[in-house]
Order: C-alpha cells, then structure tokens, then sequence
C-alpha cells in the first residue's frame, strides 16, 4: 500500500533572498519499506525529513500522505498528523532529563485522544518493552547511558503506534556497540511491519536499510534496492 508519495517537490526558503534547497523531487514509499535517505551536509535530507513528517511544508509540488495531500491540511491537522501518524527519533535524543523513562515515553500521549490511565500505562510499558528496557522504567534519563537513551526516544516514537517512524542520524552520538543496538531494534520494528525512514550521511548506517534514495545538492540521484545490506549483529539482547 502506498503511504507516502512526493511529485515534484521545491522547497526555497527566503523572500528577497531566495535559496532553493529541494528541486522538483519524486518518489513512492510503501507501507512497511525501510528506507534510508543519504546525502552530505547540506544535501537536503533534513529538510525533506521535516516536510515527510509534517514539520514543515513545501513550496510547490504534492505530497500525498495515505493518499491525502497535505498541502491542503490545516494547521490543527498538521499537528494531529505529526503527534499520530509520525513518530521521530533524533541524533541528540531530545529528552526530559529530570524525568524518567516511563514519564518520557508517555508524554505523547498526553496530547492523544486516548482519555484512560490505564490504556496510557499499558501502551507505555508496551513501548519500553519493545526496547528492552524494563529494568529501567523507573530512572531518570540522566541517568542513562547514550545508547539507553536512543532507545527511549525510540519507545517514546512507537509509544501512539504511528504509520511511519523517522530516524534522523539516530547513531550520530552513540558508540559502534550502541549504534549496532539501534539498529537491530529498527530492524526488527521493520520486519514486524512498521514503515522506516532512515536519515543519514554515513553509508554502513544506510545499508540497514531495504533502500536507499540518495541526495545531492537538493536532487535525487539515485534510488536503488541495497543488494548488500548489512545486519545489525545478532543477540545483542542477550
């Protein structure tokens, strides 16, 4: 099923100075892809990850999410879609260091429509599972290590049970070790369905992926299956 698709995309920020990022950009991505988009600095992928999540908008062009063009959202839409439909895992984890696991992963669904204590507190316990960090439930995030972080951020992604999850340069702070974890974890999101998109300038972290579009100066210039993909190391968990 197709989930996302972009048809000439632009993106330019400035009025009197005009600088142009995204050029006339188009693809498909399918429910259930895991998909790397690579390029350098400055090639663009941030800011295609920030419109593909809704947390900015295009210039010109369509972008179609389960098949609603988000063009024509609304400001309030915008925000439901980015808080259900979207969950993100950055470089710098960007959580509560005062607060701890269970309290961080929570957190979206303050803004959900899920009005019972319970049902929060099974979808939470649900999310750190999945992460394999029961055990550490209850500490505060500061208190953590840099991989146990990222996979709070990611259980704090999965906790509203969205159709995609956006990883940008999710192993950019963390050690080979940690870096392999997160992975692995992704990749088993992915086998069990959840559609990935993976932002990242380093070519082993990309080859996780089922696919890779690459950018350059704000174009595509390739769009390939990986024939080589590499695996995260087995039984990290163990």
């Amino acid at each position: 099923m197709e989930l996302i698709k972009v048809v000439d995309l632009k993106k330019q920020y400035g009025e009197a100075i005009v600088t142009p990022v995204l050029f006339g950009l188009n693809f498909k991505i399918n429910a259930g892809e895991f998909v790397a988009i690579m390029g350098p600095s400055g090639s663009g992928k941030s800011t295609l990850m920030h419109i593909l999540g809704f947390l900015d908008t295009a210039t010109s062009g369509k972008y179609l999410f389960a098949g609603e063009n988000v063009s024509e959202f609304d400001d309030d839409k915008l925000a439901r879609n980015r808080n259900q439909k979207v969950g993100f895992v950055f470089q710098a984890f960007n959580l509560l260091p005062r607060t701890t696991v269970f309290e961080n992963v929570k957190l979206p669904l303050v803004y959900s429509d899920i009005a019972g204590e319970k049902e929060k507190k099974e979808k939470t316990d649900t999310a750190i599972k999945s992460v394999n960090l029961e055990h550490r439930s209850d500490y505060r995030t500061s208190q953590l290590s840099g991989g146990e972080k990222q996979r709070v951020a990611i259980a704090r992604a999965l906790v509203n049970d969205p159709a995609v999850i956006f990883a940008d340069e999710p192993t950019g702070n963390l050690d080979s070790k940690s870096g392999s974890q997160i992975m692995e974890i992704l990749e088993k999101l992915n086998n069990n369905g959840k559609t990935i998109i993976l932002v990242t300038h380093e070519h082993d972290t990309a080859r996780h992926a089922k696919r890779i579009i690459h950018l350059k100066d704000g174009r595509i210039i390739s769009d390939e299956m990986v024939a080589d993909r590499k695996k995260a190391s087995d039984g990290l968990f163990k």
